[in-house]
């Protein structure tokens, strides 16, 4: 896309819908879309609210990645009939990556909805809840696709000093157990013209910190320029002045290059963390989930990266009870990790997904067995995610805060550049700010410090 088309909001018409309030499930990319949603909805003449029962309009942004995903977004939607029927004039939406697979299904087990849309159509949702109010009906819309993307519309941040910036839309690995492809579509690339524009106008705007945003950045480019080009994009974002740290999420296996670990090691603002996701240590397994790299290709990534960028956290996901998995798949899954040595890793049981590939694949393992696998390998996980933190004791970190911690009524929550997460005591006029801070006391999962 070469020129930004600017966006065209469309005008609030009643004084029955004047605040919004919205719920988000999954992923990074959905927590940008959160704030596109929040953004064409106040071009629109919309105000946000902090709480829920003083909206007008809740709007869910939902994931279905897994299906404790889709329950957790379907009971709080049942669970809002009867303030709907409170609040006559209350207009519930319900969008994402849920929606856009099971608009009808939600239209017709939840009659409380107004409005229903999909992935590719988040511009369009003032008008569809303008129509639902002018014609007392549900509306729905799901779109295949867009020739526009979501992160050419107006965004309303979370943070002044931090963006994200998606890099791709969509995905085209078709893992057998993933999704995403069949919901978000196929991996579409945006111009580096148009990103390095975009950069550059968040770091005039006072943006400090950005994290790139695909299903697989590694892939960045294939369809613009025949090969991945994602390296050079790297290189590119990371000489614009004042833009202080640069992440990005999510990197898959098959597709990091020497090239891309090289220039995060030459370049101090490109963040020393590295979320690779694993899935599973089993070369068999790995196979008929499609993921086209074996567990001896993944952990020379890993040696790749630590040898070259300095201070690197690797991060990952992982996944037990695959069908057909075997106790064997799954000690070759605990093998990697206690040779791999991750910073944390994201664990959790698979869940069939509808459409996919692996929904059809025989499963005799038990429920029980798997759960057992899972307390395993998360033990393993926290004691080396404690390992590792612990090193870190007594170290100074220069953070960005980034709000009010959930450890404490006086904490703050803060992130140091390889992404580990700092709790401190200070003041909320700290929000914002980069500080030094020393750690004091570690966890599997946080630090404990204290500013300089």
């Amino acid at each position: 896309m070469s020129e930004r088309k600017r966006y065209e909001p469309v005008a609030k018409t009643t004084e029955r819908m004047n605040t919004f309030i919205i719920k988000t499930f999954g992923c990074q990319m959905n927590k940008d879309d959160t704030e596109r949603i929040a953004g064409v909805m106040t071009a629109s003449g919309y105000s946000s609210a902090s709480e829920t029962d003083e909206a007008d309009i809740i709007i869910f942004n939902t994931c279905c990645v897994r299906k404790t995903a889709d329950d957790r977004a379907y009971g709080q939607i049942a669970a809002l009939k009867q303030e709907k029927e409170a609040r006559g004039a209350l207009k519930i939406a319900v969008g994402g990556c849920l929606a856009q697979k099971d608009a009808e299904d939600i239209i017709n087990e939840f009659p409380h909805v107004d409005v229903v849309f999909g992935t590719h159509n988040v511009a369009h949702l003032p008008s569809l809840l303008l129509e639902a109010e002018r014609t007392k009906k549900p509306v729905c819309e799901i779109l295949d696709g867009t020739v526009e993307f979501a992160a050419e519309l107006p965004a309303k941040r979370l943070h002044d000093w931090h963006a994200w910036l998606p890099i791709t839309v969509g995905c085209d690995n078709f893992c057998s157990y993933c999704i995403v492809p069949h919901v978000r579509g196929r991996e579409k690339s945006r111009t580096p013209e148009r990103l390095l524009a975009d950069a550059r106008s968040l770091v005039e705007e006072g943006v400090r910190e950005i994290t790139l945003l695909g299903q697989n950045v590694n892939s960045y480019g294939r369809d613009l320029f025949g090969q991945p080009a994602f390296a050079d994009l790297l290189r590119r974002l990371a000489d614009i002045p004042g833009l202080e740290r640069i992440r990005f999420t999510t990197s898959h296996p098959k597709d990091l290059t020497r090239e891309t670990v090289e220039i995060m090691a030459a370049r101090e603002n490109l963040c020393p963390h590295l979320h690779l996701p694993l899935q599973a240590g089993s070369d068999r397994i790995l196979g008929k989930m499609r993921r086209r790299y074996t567990a001896a290709h993944y952990l020379s990534l890993i040696r790749l990266a630590r040898e070259n960028i300095p201070d690197v956290a690797i991060t990952t996901d992982i996944m037990v009870g695959f069908p057909g998995e075997t106790k064997a798949d799954f000690e070759r899954t605990l093998a990697v990790v206690e040779e791999a040595r991750f910073d944390q890793a994201y664990t959790f049981i698979y869940s069939p997904r509808p459409g996919t590939a692996a929904e059809k694949y025989a499963d005799p393992v038990e429920r029980a067995e798997k759960q057992r696998w899972f307390a395993r390998l998360v033990e393993s996980q926290n004691s080396i995610s404690l390992a590792h933190h612990q090193e870190l004791v007594g170290r100074d970190f220069a953070v960005f805060v980034e709000g009010r911690s959930k450890k404490g009524a006086h904490r703050l929550a803060a992130r140091t550049g390889s992404n580990k997460l700092i709790h401190f005591n200070g003041p909320d006029s700290l929000i914002g700010q980069e500080l030094p801070v020393r750690v004091t006391e570690a966890f599997s999962w946080f630090l404990i410090g204290e500013t300089i």
